[in-house]
């Protein structure tokens, strides 16, 4: 899994930026367009906590968990509606941006949490964290199976029969080349080129091989209820995502400057946040990887 170092250098090294560019509680998970792409970022991502609550039954006086809870865009929603939203994370500029806007996050490592940890929950959501929770090192052990399995099992801890967990995660897609293939040595714009590239920006994760995995390590104490493709909606959320970046303001120029002797110092972080490329929306247009928004019903 990606330890806390990890989430670190992804999440909290360019924290301020992000906030800047996506406001307070940003929305850093995939929007929900719907093919609709006349619909602005937030009208989409709007549309995306709407589908959630629905399918996991966010209303008053429920109880929800958060695994990998970013910025807490979804714990503000769940506040919105009257429900008690819990969420953990690794990032620790992300947890005291949620504390600011006086929610309840913790920091802790999401594949720990069981039902002794904040106790029982309604339903439970994750999205865009699932990458973090497994690592190249664990699935060329042979482990990935098990890794997921035991989040699995973990999660079933703290639902009721019948409770909803709602998974939204990126996954190798059709098009995935041979992982022997994948290196930052290959030609640039290759398509070893660009996984690489997306292994630089979020170190020590890892993706599932396509839904399948996902669903048959959920079993036996999941079934699954809903699952939709979410890819051509994810590659336009990172059109606007970069667009937000891009546009100029003296904070962000400051915060920029900041990070000059990181970027002088390291070669993963010029890779990372530098390399002047989106990776994961060529990724995604390439069809190397998948999008996937999956509703479970513990049975």
């Amino acid at each position: 899994m990606a330890d806390q170092a990890d989430l670190e250098f992804t999440y909290s090294l360019i924290d301020r930026i992000f906030r800047l560019s996506l406001g307070e509680l940003a929305d850093f998970s995939g929007a929900k367009y719907d093919g609709d792409f006349s619909l602005t970022l937030e009208q989409a991502q709007r549309r995306k906590h709407d589908y959630v609550a629905e399918q996991i039954g966010i209303e008053p006086g429920r109880r929800m968990l958060d695994l990998g809870c970013g910025w807490g865009p979804l714990l503000a929603d769940v506040r919105r509606r009257g429900a008690t939203g819990v969420g953990v994370t690794l990032s620790s500029a992300q947890a005291a941006a949620c504390r600011r806007h006086g929610l309840d996050v913790h920091i802790q490592d999401a594949r720990q949490v069981t039902s002794e940890t904040f106790g029982p929950f309604d339903a439970i959501a994750s999205l865009g964290a699932f990458e973090h929770f497994c690592s190249r090192e664990e699935h060329d052990a042979g482990r990935q199976d098990e890794v997921y399995a035991g989040l699995f099992a973990n999660i079933a801890t703290m639902l009721p029969p019948g409770g909803r967990l709602y998974l939204q995660t990126m996954v190798f897609g059709r098009n995935m080349i041979p992982l022997e293939e994948v290196s930052i040595d290959a030609p640039r714009d290759s398509d070893a080129w660009y996984v690489a590239l997306m292994q630089h920006q979020f170190p020590g994760s890892f993706l599932p091989f396509g839904e399948e995995q996902v669903v048959r390590t959920a079993a036996p104490h999941f079934r699954l209820v809903e699952s939709s493709s979410g890819r051509l909606d994810y590659i336009e959320t990172i059109k606007q995502w970069r667009q937000r970046f891009g546009e100029r303001t003296a904070r962000k120029t400051l915060m920029k400057l900041q990070l000059l002797p990181r970027w002088l110092t390291s070669s993963d972080f010029r890779l990372a946040f530098t390399s002047g490329v989106s990776a994961n929306s060529v990724c995604f247009e390439r069809e190397l990887l998948d999008h996937y928004r999956l509703v479970f019903e513990k049975v």
